[in-house]
């Protein structure tokens, strides 16, 4: 997975590309570290380049989640499509994260 973030007016926004799994957990904490940005409120996490999520990459939008909610900044998954969609889906991880399809 390759990610690429970028800053807006209150949030910041991170887009995953490739494929989301067990051996990206090491970049996991260079996601997490963009949530300590001055005046943030939204952290959205865009997956519409990701190809794949595993369980790995689906518990890690879960910790990006509880991350955020301990520094009460808002995260947003944003275009999860074909498989992804699926996965996330299933998990039901839109019952805990704001998906915006």
């Amino acid at each position: 997975m390759e990610f690429q973030a970028r800053n807006l007016a209150d949030a910041i926004e991170a887009r995953l590309t490739g494929r989301l799994e067990f051996t990206d957990h090491d970049r996991l904490r260079d996601i997490v570290a963009l949530l300590d940005g001055p005046n943030l409120r939204r952290f959205v996490v865009d997956v519409s380049g990701l190809d794949f999520i595993d369980s790995a990459g689906l518990g890690m939008i879960l910790i990006l989640q509880e991350e955020a909610e301990q520094k009460n900044i808002k995260l947003v998954v944003r275009g999860p499509r074909d498989d992804v969609k699926r996965s996330i889906d299933l998990a039901k991880i839109g019952e805990i994260v704001a998906i915006e399809y």
